[in-house]
């Protein structure tokens, strides 16, 4: 349901966005507040959600690895990607596009 809202494209860009900064906590707030009065906003911080949950599993697992040199290498990669779509992903929320992360695990319905 892409948007043609001003105010809506930035909410949704900016959940984007607080997900690269705070990881999972930003666009859990943002979902919160807009998720009944903005379906548009709600959907794109629910997706932000969602892929941070995912980026904050990969960086678990990285933890747990550091023990062998794999962890190290396995945490930037995470990092990465975390960026390239957050950042992708806000550029298409900023056009008033729909984007949905190509892999994330959708925890939250």
């Amino acid at each position: 349901m892409p948007t043609e809202n001003p105010q809506d494209k930035q909410l949704g860009m900016l959940s984007h966005v607080l997900g690269i900064i705070t990881c999972w906590l930003g666009p859990l707030i943002i979902w919160l507040i807009k998720k009944d009065q903005s379906p548009y906003v709600g959907e794109q911080a629910k997706e932000a959600l969602n892929f941070q949950l995912t980026m904050l599993i990969g960086y678990i697992v990285s933890g747990v690895l550091f023990i062998i040199f794999i962890g190290v290498i396995l945490y930037f990669v995470v990092l990465v990607v975390s960026i390239v779509f957050g950042i992708k992903a806000a550029i298409a929320a900023n056009k008033g596009e729909d984007f949905r992360y190509p892999f994330a695990l959708r925890l939250i319905k």
